[in-house]
């Protein structure tokens, strides 16, 4: 009996420890629902992983998407690469795509390998954005959460095998 309870504190234990800190201030009760690796070619990108509360998806805010570089990537390309995504989702109001590249451009670091770069759709407004745990930036536009989380989770993403894993659970 009493190593039944240990062993479940433990595991316990290693789940919470597991969720980034702003991950467990944003979100009651996180849990990871999933995780996926994005290759390009043949160069590893990033690892991402999904945490919702509860780890339940329920396609609405909050939740959170954390990727952490497995390369070296310039900031003003990730916020390129970002907009060139959303454009593949068919959002296409040049003015707003303008706006937001340059928000994210503002926002995005350069990463190296290992850098986690870490959004939380904190509400349907409002996306926060964290690199190695530290806030970097925010974005208060509820078009912004829908479209910028969309590149990875929306039904129409250019990468369905990714989005399934990281929707499903299932590990790679």
């Amino acid at each position: 009996m009493r190593w039944s309870l240990l062993l479940c504190s433990l595991v316990s234990f290693y789940n919470v420890a597991a969720v980034p800190d702003p991950v467990a201030d944003a979100l009651n009760a996180p849990a990871q629902i999933g995780e996926a690796r994005f290759t390009y070619y043949l160069w590893d990108v990033y690892d991402a992983t999904l945490y919702s509360p509860q780890g339940q998806w329920k396609n609405q805010p909050p939740y959170a998407l954390n990727l952490t570089y497995l390369r070296d990537l310039k900031g003003e390309k990730i916020a390129q690469r970002s907009i060139d995504e959303i454009k593949k989702q068919g959002f296409d109001d040049a003015e707003k795509l303008a706006i937001w590249r340059q928000k994210m451009t503002q926002i995005f670091p350069d990463v190296h390998e290992d850098d986690e770069l870490l959004g939380i759709a904190v509400s349907a407004q409002t996306t926060r954005f964290y690199h190695n745990g530290n806030l970097i930036g925010t974005v208060d536009d509820s078009e912004f959460t829908r479209w910028f989380f969309a590149i990875w989770l929306s039904e129409n993403t250019s990468e369905p095998e990714f989005r399934q894993k990281l929707l499903s659970g299932v590990e790679q």
